[in-house]
């Protein structure tokens, strides 16, 4: 053992980063995951901003044992939130922005579809169907960089799929190119086109690959250079019949990915 080198020392904040950004995704969606959990449960994450409960966990980079604090380590800090007071870790459960996405994205539902209110006081371990959540993801060059996400069940008759919508600010590191920039919405792989919307030129993945969580999504980079990626799915979860069909069309999904409401600055 006197022999052996020691490994270098992790970083306790990147792995808590990880799994905290696991977690928060997985309240804004439908399914369990419980390799995630349990991942969650190691490390011992703290709550998230958004309510909810149960819920689809994207893939995420796979953390191992997290080690003791190193002398390199450095406790980060955190933004001020909107009660005008430090934020105890990424998350935050109000704000401006986090209000409007959620409201936007009900707003542009189409007719034929409807989203079911939630109750005042949903039963534990009921999924809601208006879900939203707010991250500080990093500072960029002295500017703060937040992730928006909020969600939307979408009903048609007894049959349910789902909305989301992800917006990055201006600063973050995601790619520029459409497709590329696509394919960086949760790690999902899947088949790129390229629409164009004036003269525009936005990232559509038309079909996902082997991964059920959505079936397209559309990406886009503002000038400024924040990112919004519009997403849909015919299926909500395990044993509710699925929609008939997508509520948009790639293409009209590719001009809501556009759309300046959900511009956030």
């Amino acid at each position: 053992m006197a022999a052996t080198a020691r490994p270098p020392s992790l970083s306790v904040d990147t792995a808590l980063r990880t799994a905290r950004r696991a977690r928060l995704r997985r309240r804004a969606i439908w399914a369990g995951a419980g390799v995630t959990a349990a991942l969650l449960a190691v490390i011992g994450v703290g709550t998230v901003g958004a309510a909810g409960s149960g819920g689809f966990t994207p893939a995420a980079p796979e953390v191992g044992p997290v080690p003791p604090p190193s002398a390199q380590d450095t406790k980060p800090a955190w933004p001020t939130g909107p009660d005008g007071q430090p934020q105890e870790d990424r998350t935050a459960p109000a704000g401006n922005r986090y209000d409007r996405l959620l409201d936007d994205l009900v707003a542009v539902v189409p007719a034929a579809h409807t989203v079911p209110p939630d109750p005042a006081n949903p039963p534990a371990g009921q999924p809601l169907s208006r879900e939203h959540q707010a991250q500080f993801d990093d500072t960029v060059d002295g500017v703060e960089v937040w992730s928006y996400t909020s969600s939307a069940t979408v009903r048609q008759g007894q049959r349910t799929g789902r909305l989301l919508v992800e917006v990055h600010s201006a600063g973050n590191r995601l790619p520029t190119e459409p497709c590329p920039l696509a394919r960086q919405f949760w790690v999902m792989a899947g088949e790129c086109e390229v629409v164009t919307v004036g003269t525009t030129r936005i990232g559509v993945v038309v079909h996902a690959a082997d991964d059920d969580r959505f079936d397209q999504w559309a990406a886009y980079r503002h000038p400024d250079g924040t990112v919004v990626f519009v997403t849909q799915s015919r299926r909500l979860s395990d044993g509710q019949p699925e929609l008939s069909a997508l509520p948009f069309t790639a293409e009209r999904l590719a001009v809501l990915a556009t759309d300046s409401r959900f511009h956030l600055r």
